[in-house]
């Protein structure tokens, strides 16, 4: 019975790829979500008779604080669950704004092609001549610090991972000829990107969708590490791996921790991608049959 259940299951909710990053990021959500009601303490709140406390297993721990404390004595779980809010927040706006803007220009130059299409590829271009890291720096300058222009700034400069990669694919996509039997239907261009284009390019969005959350984790853990994201009364993980490095010898689980974190929340959106693209790409699905 239960063998015929997961056989009906679409492919790729069968993936083990797919599952395992499922879990992670499900995990991470319900941590942003929830983290006023799971987080053990308050993650500002002090103890400086506790500080530099080592996680409950460890000899002299503390079970109030399962994984102990940072050199203020700020409890370093409530702190790892509140910083999975930032970085959450950071991944899905982020990647959803990227992902907008990039794939509108991708549908444009793909279908026009011409004119439109090399404007847009130029930009393109342009654009990513500058190192990204280089240029969320700069941009965050400009902007100054906050939560929503560290989403802004990621934006701005990760447009161009879609808009390339999804250029390429529309415009495979619009010599087919059912994308020519609509236009002789009498489709206007809109009705043919959005009715003909965009419905075979979703698998491949997706799972760009969900690595470029991968990648806005990272990006908001540098800027968090060198004070341009979010203020010092916010946790963040990149925070946390910046005021632990000067101790990391009293305490080196204050530095292994937040790394731990961005690690098993890029590697969740990675292997979520990955997966999805093993089950969705009707290619690479014809390749492995």
């Amino acid at each position: 019975m239960a063998a015929r259940a997961f056989a009906s299951l679409p492919p790729w909710l069968r993936s083990g790829r797919v599952l395992i990053g499922l879990t992670i990021v499900a995990a991470l959500a319900i941590c942003a979500l929830l983290a006023p009601q799971i987080a053990p303490h308050d993650p500002n709140e002090q103890n400086l008779l506790a500080t530099f406390l080592p996680p409950a297993w460890m000899h002299d721990g503390d079970p109030a604080y399962l994984l102990g404390t940072d050199s203020l004595g700020r409890d370093v779980l409530s702190r790892l669950i509140y910083g999975a809010r930032v970085a959450m927040m950071v991944a899905v706006f982020a990647s959803f704004g990227a992902m907008i803007v990039g794939a509108t220009l991708a549908y444009i130059a793909g279908y026009f092609g011409g004119r439109v299409d090399a404007l847009i590829g130029r930009a393109v271009d342009v654009w990513m001549s500058f190192p990204p890291v280089i240029l969320s720096l700069i941009l965050m300058v400009g902007l100054g610090i906050g939560l929503r222009n560290v989403i802004l700034a990621i934006i701005l400069v990760d447009w161009t991972r879609f808009c390339r990669v999804m250029r390429s694919e529309v415009l495979v996509i619009a010599r087919k000829d059912y994308v020519a039997a609509a236009r002789l239907l009498g489709f206007s261009h809109a009705r043919t990107i959005t009715s003909e284009i965009v419905p075979a390019t979703v698998p491949l969005l997706i799972t760009l969708l969900s690595l470029e959350m991968g990648v806005a984790v990272i990006v908001e853990a540098l800027l968090s590490f060198v004070g341009m994201s979010v203020g010092p009364q916010t946790p963040a993980w990149g925070q946390m791996i910046a005021d632990a490095r000067q101790y990391i010898y009293d305490s080196p689980w204050g530095l292994i921790l937040p790394i731990l974190a961005i690690f098993l929340a890029v590697f969740g959106f990675n292997i979520l991608g990955d997966g999805l693209r093993r089950t969705l790409d009707v290619r690479v699905t014809a390749q492995r049959t």
